[in-house]
């Protein structure tokens, strides 16, 4: 059984070897649209109130209950604090009452983990591109059980923000990847020259691998407030599409050369910017030419979900790895290289 709450979507799963079960979700995304992002807070009492009806409709889904499974994993982190310690709590309580080994997991591990679920075991070394809300990370995967690589991530702003940030100033409401991607179908990506950050020579030595949004962001902002100026109305298409190919063209390309770099013949793409058909058309494309094989999760695996948890659980379990002590933490900033608490 796996159990998720780092951000703003509560999850219960339940797999048996690379079989999915049963994967309840429950998001608090609506509560979060007046604000135009995740409340903390508001993210940690919507679990408190989801856990309990999710963690019955995955037993029910799978027609076993927690005393059927032979043990419990929880995200211990990365995320908001607040929101992973009702998970581990849960998680803990059940792990007491029904003496099962508990495994605190890392998020972003168990985001390559699920594709297991859908392709079945994970080539060796695999990369992985994750990009979410609060993720944009380029990981080379070795063991999914023991040994997982930084290669990038982002150095200001993770992909799904900067999509969010750019969707309010064109006036669309959160969150913004979806509408960004929606809009952009009937604009031109190539009618604003956007620019792509880290992509020139001196950042390609130092940050290779990694992204940053920040800039790119700035252009949009700088954009819309030249044509206000000049009295002109803001083509929502044109600035969507243009955009969303330069976030899409910078994460595509970064990602193929890490692949050809460090030998690695294939690729899983995940979190929930993995929806985006753009970024799918780039990097199918990019990674086709190169000869590397793509690994997409359908979209309701790619969002935060307990199955992506207990698929890694599974995993462990598998391998033998020790699970983790009952006092184990929350960690908003677990290292990916760190895979079990």
């Amino acid at each position: 059984m796996g159990i998720e709450s780092s951000c703003d979507e509560t999850g219960v799963g339940i797999v048996r070897g690379t079989e999915l079960l049963a994967n309840a979700v429950a998001s608090s995304v609506e509560e979060h649209v007046r604000f135009g992002g995740v409340v903390p807070e508001v993210a940690s009492r919507a679990h408190l109130e989801a856990f309990v009806p999710m963690l019955e409709k995955a037993q029910a889904d799978a027609g076993v209950s927690v005393a059927d499974v032979d043990a419990i994993a929880v995200t211990s982190g990365p995320g908001l604090t607040g929101a992973l310690l009702v998970g581990i709590a849960a998680a803990k309580a059940l792990a007491i009452a029904y003496d099962k080994p508990l495994y605190g997991v890392n998020h972003l591990v168990a985001h390559v983990c699920v594709d297991r679920l859908e392709h079945g075991e994970l080539p060796e070394p695999t990369a992985a591109l994750l990009v979410s809300g609060g993720h944009t990370n380029l990981l080379l995967v070795d063991d999914v059980t023991s040994s997982v690589r930084m290669l990038g991530e982002t150095i200001d702003d993770a992909a799904g923000e900067a999509f969010d940030k750019v969707a309010r100033l064109l006036g669309l409401p959160y969150p913004g990847g979806p509408q960004i991607d929606r809009a952009a179908r009937d604009g031109d990506p190539s009618a604003i020259a956007f620019p792509r950050g880290l992509t020139a020579g001196r950042d390609m030595e130092k940050h290779r691998y990694d992204f940053s949004f920040s800039g790119l962001k700035s252009a949009v902002a700088r954009h819309v407030e030249h044509e206000e100026r000049m009295g002109r109305a803001i083509s929502v298409p044109d600035v969507a599409a243009s955009f969303q190919d330069a976030v899409c063209d910078v994460l595509s390309a970064k990602t193929v050369r890490a692949c050809l770099d460090h030998g690695a013949q294939h690729l899983v793409l995940g979190g929930g910017v993995a929806a985006n058909q753009r970024l799918r058309h780039f990097v199918l494309e990019r990674a086709g030419e190169a000869g590397i094989d793509v690994r997409i999760p359908p979209p309701v695996l790619c969002t935060d979900n307990g199955a992506m948890v207990a698929a890694l659980g599974s995993a462990l379990v598998a391998k033998g790895v020790a699970p983790s002590a009952l006092d184990l933490p929350a960690d908003s900033s677990m290292p990916v290289t760190q895979i079990v608490a």
